[in-house]
């Protein structure tokens, strides 16, 4: 894992009447998933292409880790940065395999350790190798192409990882599914992940802190919460929709509210939610079925119970924290 620095980092383009990105300092912590926020033309997409040099700053410095990136030369840096567009960006005449072992095949890897690398990331994004190796990216769905992506920005376990919206093409629901993917992901290989979207529920969802950012400038960079909760002006505060007092709770996740099994207990089919799922969801999911509590299960096994005064509860705690 690695961390990201900026330094008074700005962008001006040539005919450009302002900066595209004015004057930007911000520390992205190793490990930490960050989301770039704002409306078109705010500057996060110039931001973070600025990370792997695909832009060249006008002003300020970029530190990965303490060496600033412009001392390596740009082909050495890219194979040590993972990135993921919206595009997916596949190479159409190679099939999955080949795809996922570009940047390995760069480095000289041998083709034990590449396919035995490229058999482990389909693993991870769920996609069987047996099915889905040999595989071109026509024959593959929206979602899938993107989990592809994803695995090839992997391939060579970089410490970070550069993504530019994603998912916006792609469905409501598979987008969904791939968030949910992508909250799993980072749980078991914790890189540090610098991701643009212009999408507000996203950016809750996903990250652990958030960059809001107008007009080139960076305007807050704090957790969703502390955003959420006090948004640091107007811009802010309309941009995410402070005043929803539900949203918060969809910055909260089932396995930090939820209490123990009672003794004794059987799963007997009450309605069920996962760990990883929001409060919303269950406050939602309570309202619905008008059931006392919801059984929390993990990897299929009930884990916990949660009920509406343990959201209650659990969103007070987090307000007064």
């Amino acid at each position: 894992m690695k961390a990201i620095r900026f330094e008074h980092v700005s962008k001006q383009f040539p005919r450009n009447p302002r900066p595209s990105v004015d004057d930007c300092s911000l520390e992205v912590g190793a490990g930490e998933f960050v989301v770039l926020l704002g409306p078109s033309g705010c500057g996060k997409t110039t931001l973070l292409k600025m990370v792997n040099r695909l832009y060249e700053p006008t002003g300020g410095r970029i530190f990965i880790d303490d060496t600033e990136i412009r001392q390596l030369p740009v082909t050495e840096l890219r194979r040590q940065i993972g990135y993921v567009i919206q595009q997916t960006g596949l190479f159409p005449h190679m099939t999955v395999a080949q795809n996922i072992a570009v940047v390995p095949s760069l480095l000289g890897w041998d083709r034990r350790k590449t396919d035995a690398r490229i058999d482990e990331l389909l693993t991870l994004i769920d996609l069987p190798p047996a099915e889905y190796r040999d595989r071109y990216p026509a024959q593959l769905s929206g979602g899938q192409q993107q989990r592809i992506g994803l695995a090839r920005a992997l391939a060579a376990d970089p410490g970070v990882i550069l993504m530019d919206e994603p998912f916006s093409a792609i469905d409501a629901i598979t987008r969904e599914t791939l968030q949910d993917e992508m909250i799993r992901l980072q749980r078991k290989v914790r890189k540090t992940i610098l991701f643009v979207t212009h999408d507000v529920e996203e950016a809750l969802r996903l990250a652990d802190r958030i960059v809001v950012m107008r007009a080139g400038k960076i305007v807050q960079y704090d957790t969703p919460f502390a955003i959420l909760t006090h948004p640091a002006d107007e811009f802010v505060y309309d941009l995410l929709g402070a005043e929803d007092i539900v949203r918060q709770l969809s910055l909260l996740r089932v396995e930090s509210a939820m209490g123990d099994l009672p003794a004794g207990y059987h799963l007997n089919g009450e309605p069920t939610i996962g760990t990883l799922d929001d409060l919303r969801h269950a406050l939602s999911t309570l309202l619905r079925t008008g059931a006392p509590a919801l059984t929390v299960l993990e990897d299929d096994r009930a884990v916990g119970v949660i009920t509406l005064d343990q959201i209650r509860a659990s969103a007070r705690a987090e307000a007064r924290a």
